[in-house]
């Protein structure tokens, strides 16, 4: 797969870190986990060797065949062995992704308060059928739309950003996918978003809003947007937000710009920051290696390399410690790209 780039102004091509395996027999991974899990003490290092090394559609039928050949639950049996955070890896682990998403998007918005950073991680990284199906998903879990949940737990034009991820964008420039763009067009918004803010007294949030809400379903356009916004202003879009608005909308709307600029660079940012100070977000750096590792997480291990001067890899390492931390680097890969990619660059 390839993602514009807006730091780039190119295609890069996404490597992912985990891939599924060709000689796969899931009757014999299957068989290997009931092992490592059955009488005293549990054979951690075999359920790592196995879950960490499969796709995520390999782990579903690996999950069948436990169930079929032992009249098990593979997950209910992980839960029982496992612990703590290297549980909760596994066990994220063995969700499809659209579950997975589902279950922190709900954990986000009914959760003690409402974790708006994960809600903006989520709803503006992927694409608009991704997240149609997330959507889906989680009435199916819940019982109730997350459009619902989100007016119900948020306000103002934080609220209006979310719920415009989640439309469909009717632009006649997306005739053509995200990955097109209209100059002339840019050129306009560009003007709509200097007079909502720096063009006047007073700020029109909603404009903002209406315009990037729908950044992620038109990534080309929204970048063409920030350079015609610098050549009217003088000033980045990131510039402009900060000096314009306050609060979760701030920080919703510099997300979107970010993710629009680089996407791998923001989810470096966000693992630097799960890791940064005193103690560790294991929440998010679970969630996002987990989410990402199958589709572009060694893109974002260079990212993390050319901004923090250290591999993701050493970081992890000096972060965590026992199963979970071996379970982690599985996912993460290997220290250098050289294995994983043709040249560390990758971009088209």
């Amino acid at each position: 797969m390839t993602l514009w780039c807006g730091d780039y102004g190119e295609y890069v091509k996404e490597f992912p870190t985990v891939h599924p395996i060709t000689l796969f027999d899931p009757l014999s991974d299957a068989k290997a986990l009931r092992i490592a899990m059955k009488g005293f003490g549990t054979d951690e290092q075999s359920i790592i060797n196995i879950l960490c090394k499969r796709s995520n559609a390999q782990r579903q039928v690996i999950a069948e065949m436990y169930h079929k050949e032992f009249g098990r639950d593979l997950i209910a049996d992980l839960k029982s062995e496992l612990s703590g955070d290297f549980e909760e890896l596994i066990v994220g682990l063995m969700m499809p992704k659209d579950k997975y998403l589902a279950k922190h998007l709900r954990k986000a918005i009914k959760g003690v308060g409402t974790s708006e950073d994960v809600l903006v991680e989520i709803l503006c990284a992927y694409s608009y059928d991704e997240l149609m199906k997330i959507a889906a998903t989680y009435n199916s879990m819940y019982g109730k739309s997350l459009n619902d949940d989100i007016k119900e737990d948020t306000s103002g034009s934080f609220r209006r950003f979310l719920l415009n991820t989640l439309k469909k964008c009717t632009d006649s420039v997306m005739d053509g996918g995200e990955n097109t763009y209209h100059s002339a067009r840019a050129q306009e918004e560009a003007r709509i978003l200097f007079k909502a803010g720096e063009g006047q007294i007073g700020t029109d949030e909603n404009a903002f809003v209406d315009i990037l809400g729908f950044a992620a379903q038109r990534r080309r356009q929204t970048s063409v947007i920030f350079q015609e916004y610098t050549k009217i202003s003088g000033k980045t879009m990131e510039q402009a937000i900060t000096s314009e608005m306050s609060g979760v909308i701030l920080n919703g709307l510099l997300d979107i710009v970010k993710i629009i600029r680089n996407r791998p660079a923001f989810f470096a940012e966000r693992l630097e920051l799960a890791m940064k100070g005193l103690g560790t977000n294991d929440d998010a750096l679970i969630r996002i290696i987990v989410s990402r590792c199958e589709i572009d997480l060694v893109n974002t291990k260079v990212e993390y390399e050319r901004v923090y001067h250290k591999t993701l890899h050493s970081s992890v390492e000096s972060e965590t410690s026992g199963d979970y931390k071996r379970a982690l680097l599985a996912l993460i890969g290997p220290p250098s790209f050289s294995s994983e990619v043709a040249t560390p660059l990758f971009y088209l």
